[in-house]
């Protein structure tokens, strides 16, 4: 099949763009899945023929529309909600946008510089080996940005199935290989298109095929919870004068459902450091323990030595007073890279926050042992698995209010579910104005809140024990594959003499 050609560059930065906004539809809530896999197959056609540095802009200005269109709510919270300058907030905005679109640019100066200029060697090796390695950078570096990592666009397909197997990331190679096997599909061989069907086709079956495995067991009776979910508006929460109406709102809330053996706040939902609120604190644990109740709650804390304030998750139960402190303070989790810049731009009147230990043990209450995380921490999957083996249920607890009624909480939510599917087990989820839910250990959604409302949430979980395979891999087992597969791809191309394809794509002489 003879190549397409787009003439202009800028017009093939334009369709690198567009599909790359497209890409963002293959999340939550849209879900359009397949373009998880047809939005990467365009970009690999784009690159096809270029030079290095027109490759890397078609890689920039794909991943600029991708996190444009999937992170637009960025303006939303630093300015309808913070109140920042409309100049501050697209700046902020568009310079984590241009940040992601570095990483595109990278990936298309690399595909053209080291890998073979066409074939399945190219299609189906290298450009997907490289792809997840530079996802899965984008997921740590400088503390990482996980957002939109293609894996998360399949959580209500076959391919879930695949998660406690090989983790998100395995997900998203699964994706990207199917995107070259469909490129491999229209400019191949007759050999390479037929090994580029049973690429495309094969992983569905077994996928399939996966979902009929417990690869964790319950090990309790089932367990009644609330989720408490406020529902207070964001720039209500902090300000003195709604201090008191949001103390009572949710100790009303709780008033009424007593007696359930687990009660979860969101994150800092309470708002005041919990030295301030100790008689009120203590007032809720004597209450919660005489009805038989304990309580996890998200609230902010202020070291010992008053020189340090931490987010945290207080648990409150027979077992004891417990702490868990946020560990991953991502600086675009916050949105910004100086925690102090945050905190002034947001007025949040507590200066900058600590890390916590990076390894916490679960919280014990109800009964169960929770493994806590705070907001966006959940997106960071293998950064959790040094204590699964410890826990049997999940916990996260998190405020969306910042992005209002935006695709963003729809994403977030996702991102939960994966975490649930990926460790086997029940993730209690209280956000303050939603998504408030209960997830089982395959990622349904065993209960949800309505938004925007002050709700409590009842419905009842179980713990679960036992690992699955990633549990025990990490990304590691995906990721060292996948940077084999791309040595094996750059080395095809610098090694015509063995009858393969030359990196300018001539046949050797």
């Amino acid at each position: 099949m003879p190549a397409l050609r787009l003439d202009s560059p800028w017009l093939r930065n334009l369709v690198a763009a567009g599909a790359g906004a497209l890409l963002a539809c293959a999340f939550a809530p849209l879900q359009l899945w397949p373009l998880a896999m047809l939005c990467p197959a365009v970009l690999m056609w784009l690159l096809e023929g270029e030079s290095p540095r027109a490759a890397a802009a078609r890689g920039f200005w794909f991943n600029v529309g991708t996190f444009a269109a999937g992170t637009y709510w960025l303006y939303i919270s630093i300015h309808l909600v913070a109140r920042a300058p409309t100049y501050q907030a697209l700046v902020l905005m568009l310079g984590l946008v241009a940040i992601m679109g570095l990483y595109g640019a990278l990936l298309g100066y690399v595909v053209a510089r080291w890998l073979p200029a066409t074939g399945a060697p190219r299609w189906l090796l290298g450009i997907p080996a490289a792809w997840l390695l530079s996802e899965w950078w984008r997921g740590w570096f400088l503390t990482g940005f996980a957002w939109l990592s293609l894996g998360y666009s399949q959580t209500d397909t076959a391919l879930a199935h695949l998660a406690p197997v090989i983790g998100v990331y395995g997900v998203s190679a699964v994706l990207l290989l199917g995107a070259g096997a469909l490129l491999t599909l229209l400019r191949g061989s007759a050999r390479e298109r037929w090994a580029a069907a049973v690429l495309l086709i094969v992983p569905w079956p077994i996928a399939a095929a996966l979902g009929g495995v417990q690869w964790t067991h319950p090990a309790s009776a089932p367990i009644a919870v609330a989720i408490v979910q406020g529902a207070v508006p964001q720039d209500e929460k902090w300000v003195d004068t709604h201090r008191d109406a949001t103390l009572a709102l949710y100790r009303d809330l709780t008033l009424g459902v007593l007696g359930t053996p687990l009660i979860v706040y969101p994150e800092a939902a309470l708002p005041d450091v919990a030295q301030n609120i100790a008689d009120y604190l203590r007032d809720l644990y004597r209450d919660a323990r005489a009805h038989g109740s304990a309580l996890v709650l998200g609230i902010l804390r202020e070291s010992d030595d008053g020189t340090a304030y931490y987010n945290s998750v207080l648990s409150l139960s027979d077992a004891g007073v417990g702490w868990y402190n946020k560990s991953h303070l991502v600086p675009f989790a916050e949105f910004f890279p100086v925690p102090g810049v945050f905190m002034k731009i947001l007025n949040v009147p507590y200066g900058d926050l600590t890390h916590g230990a990076r390894h916490q043990a679960p919280l014990s209450a109800a009964g169960l042992k929770l493994l806590a995380t705070i907001c966006y921490e959940d997106a960071y999957g293998s950064g959790q698995l040094a204590e699964l083996g410890a826990a049997d249920a999940l916990v996260n607890v998190t405020n969306d209010a910042w992005f209002r009624h935006s695709s963003a909480r729809f994403q977030h939510f996702q991102i939960a579910r994966m975490r649930a599917i990926e460790s086997g087990r029940y993730m209690l989820r209280a956000a303050n104005d939603g998504i408030s839910a209960v997830i089982g250990p395959h990622g349904e959604v065993v209960a949800e809140a309505p938004e925007y409302r002050p709700f409590v949430l009842r419905t009842t979980v179980r713990a679960y024990r036992g690992l699955p395979p990633y549990a025990h891999t990490g990304n590691w087992l995906i990721i060292s594959l996948a940077a084999t597969t791309l040595g094996l791809a750059v080395l095809w191309a610098r090694l015509p003499g063995l009858g393969l394809l030359g990196r300018r794509g001539a046949l050797p002489a």
